[in-house]
């Protein structure tokens, strides 16, 4: 990834993979240690997530609370100066990771509860900037450089595959299930899909956790029961 180069109108190109590998690297540890039957897969990095904690969706509070990590978090060595990166003394939430992993934890209670069979992981490490700090996503990119881009992904994707070994696959939201379409071909992985909880989606500002748990509940991936409850 560190290889690949982006024109403008990206100027800043964040790795957590690098910086925040420390973080990345415990949770990896701790959660992805046995193969699983669902893999979530998102985007990218976002400002005030991953690229802070080095955590897929990686709001704050819930890395620290309730997945319990907590590292000293590095700087890119091309900091934008709207977008600096201050590790889990960020005090901006990214509101996709907060709703995503709080949906889990009403569910299962407990993290380890939820990782047991799930696992969280990005099609894309890296976090593209404009001049203005605006974040541009990969859709977004010139076909060229997604074209490069996107044989790195789906080559750490098949990957993620072969070593988890899932029953599903679920993409967040319509980006990550097109790429997740492309690498399943010809493999017996199921396909899933629920809609991403970013507040920029007028649909998940209406009750996503209800909406997104009807998805899973749809495709066959949860129950109707709660695991947590079953737990007790």
């Amino acid at each position: 990834m560190n290889k690949l180069t982006f024109a403008p109108p990206v100027t800043h190109i964040y790795n957590p993979l690098d910086y925040a590998w420390a973080a990345h690297e415990a949770y990896l540890r701790r959660y992805a240690s046995n193969q699983k039957r669902v893999l979530f897969l998102g985007m990218n990095p976002g400002p005030f997530g991953m690229a802070q904690t080095g955590i897929p969706f990686g709001q704050i509070a819930a890395v620290r609370d309730w997945l319990g990590i907590e590292t000293k978090i590095g700087r890119p060595a091309h900091e934008h100066p709207k977008r600096l990166v201050t590790g889990f003394a960020c005090a901006r939430s990214e509101i996709s990771g907060q709703r995503l992993w709080a949906l889990f934890a009403d569910r299962f209670g407990r993290a380890q509860a939820f990782f047991a069979e799930h696992l969280v992981m990005n099609y894309c490490p890296l976090a593209f900037l404009e001049s203005s700090g605006r974040n541009r996503t990969p859709d977004k990119l010139p076909s060229r450089e997604r074209a490069a881009l996107f044989a790195a992904c789906d080559e750490h994707l098949r990957e993620l595959l072969r070593v988890l070994q899932p029953e599903w696959l679920v993409g967040i939201g319509d980006f990550a299930t097109k790429r997740a379409e492309q690498v399943l071909r010809d493999t017996p992985i199921r396909l899933g899909r629920i809609l991403h909880p970013s507040p920029a989606s007028p649909a998940a500002n209406r009750d996503w956790p209800s909406i997104a748990t009807r998805q899973l509940q749809t495709l066959g991936i949860w129950g109707t029961k709660v695991e947590s409850k079953r737990e007790e």
